[in-house]
């Protein structure tokens, strides 16, 4: 997986890759008498988000909580036109972290004997994994699930229009599920299925459009009945082409790197349809801690579906020990603390929803921008909130 910031590919969504810059910080220094929890409160996570906004992030925002309860923090301002500060309900692009949530309804189909994710993708759609190289007989949902495939992703593909400013021409077009899989069915695979690891945006897709073969409804719907409704999700949506964030929001903001004036582009309205089920999620930082609140502490799955979920393969070339398991993935922080989620890059926004294995200490952070993920603003705000590391005065944009 190369490792590129999300103004030039969604590819760049894997977990933690906005700490990509980070690896330098393999051994973090923890503060002189510095908590090595939180249980006295969240001072330098809330300096971690100062920090990432002197550093040149417009607004930071996010809750963390733990068996203290609940903590909100928030620094500069959503809308630099208004000069808005975030707010607490503010929703947000949250990008990738959408699939985990397919993985969840998979794995809660399996649970009802719909499906098994160890059935092939052609089994459940014929013919639509094929050219190039690619076989969806020799290809299970288990390892769509886990980046194991080998399936091209089709964000790479020049035709997507993701790249530069040329997004800002395209920036409503509607993709579909099957005009996504063909973009990259024109490329040869990665590697044979289960040879290698590599990030792929395809796989999700092909996961959903299995949902919607599976249960005969649209995965959206899936997902707000199984997920969204049982939870009170109130403020999570999934768009499909709607361009707007609904209120109440921030702005997200761009600097295209083909733009030789380096401008600051509000990059709030796009239709989201070339991301779908792999990106498409709108939610706000309580919605987040409280939907993986309840799949790592067994709300959502049975007991079996949530180990397979949280059996992980190694994603090389990722920092800080990470694994992927099914939908999430876990990374381990250099002061030992082991956490669980998911990060989200979209053009304009970059979040990060994690917690402890047994949900009791989760954190969801958004910044309104993606050029922060060539910083380490991003892996001080988690590393003030889970190792009581010191962030630096300011962060190098």
């Amino acid at each position: 997986m190369v490792m590129l910031t999300v103004r030039t590919r969604l590819a760049a969504v894997v977990v933690a890759a906005t700490m990509a810059a980070a690896i330098g910080l393999t051994a973090p220094a923890k503060a002189d008498g510095a908590p090595a929890a939180p249980a006295t409160g969240h001072g330098l996570t809330q300096a971690a988000l100062d920090s990432a906004v002197k550093g040149g992030v417009p607004g930071a925002f996010g809750q963390a909580h733990d068996t203290h309860g609940s903590w909100y923090g928030s620094s500069g301002v959503s809308d630099l036109t208004t000069r808005r500060p975030p707010l607490p309900p503010d929703r947000f692009r949250a990008g990738s972290i959408s699939k985990t949530l397919v993985a969840t309804v998979v794995l809660q189909l399996e649970a009802e004997g719909r499906l098994s994710i160890d059935d092939t993708v052609e089994k459940w759609l014929p013919g639509v994994v094929r050219g190039h190289g690619h076989d969806g007989s020799k290809i299970t949902l288990r390892r769509l699930l886990n980046h194991t495939s080998g399936v091209y992703d089709y964000t790479e593909d020049p035709g997507l229009h993701l790249l530069g400013t040329d997004f800002l021409a395209h920036r409503y077009d509607t993709w579909t599920p099957e005009q996504l899989v063909a973009l990259a069915m024109k490329h040869r695979p990665n590697f044979e299925p289960g040879a290698g690891w590599s990030y792929s945006t395809t796989a999700f897709t092909l996961a959903a459009m299995v949902i919607e073969r599976a249960t005969g409804h649209t995965y959206a719907s899936e997902a707000k009945r199984r997920i969204f409704t049982p939870l009170g999700l109130r403020a999570s949506t999934l768009p499909g082409t709607y361009p707007r964030i609904p209120a109440p929001s921030g702005r997200m903001y761009t600097v295209f790197s083909d733009d030789p004036e380096h401008r600051v582009h509000d990059i709030t309205e796009f239709n989201p349809s070339w991301a779908w089920s792999a990106g498409e999620l709108i939610s706000s930082p309580s919605d987040l801690n409280r939907f993986f609140t309840a799949l790592l502490g067994g709300k959502l799955l049975p007991r079996a579906q949530l180990k397979e979920m949280t059996t992980t393969v190694p994603s090389p070339n990722f920092p800080w020990g990470q694994e992927a398991g099914l939908g999430i993935f876990r990374l381990t922080l250099p002061c030992g603390t082991e956490l669980w989620g998911h990060t989200g890059f979209l053009p304009g926004s970059q979040s990060i929803a994690y917690t402890t294995r047994d949900g009791q200490h989760g954190l969801v952070y958004n910044f309104n921008t993606d050029w922060a993920g060539e910083t380490d603003a991003a892996a001080y705000v988690f590393l003030a909130e889970y190792c009581g590391t010191t962030p630096p005065l300011t962060t190098h944009p």
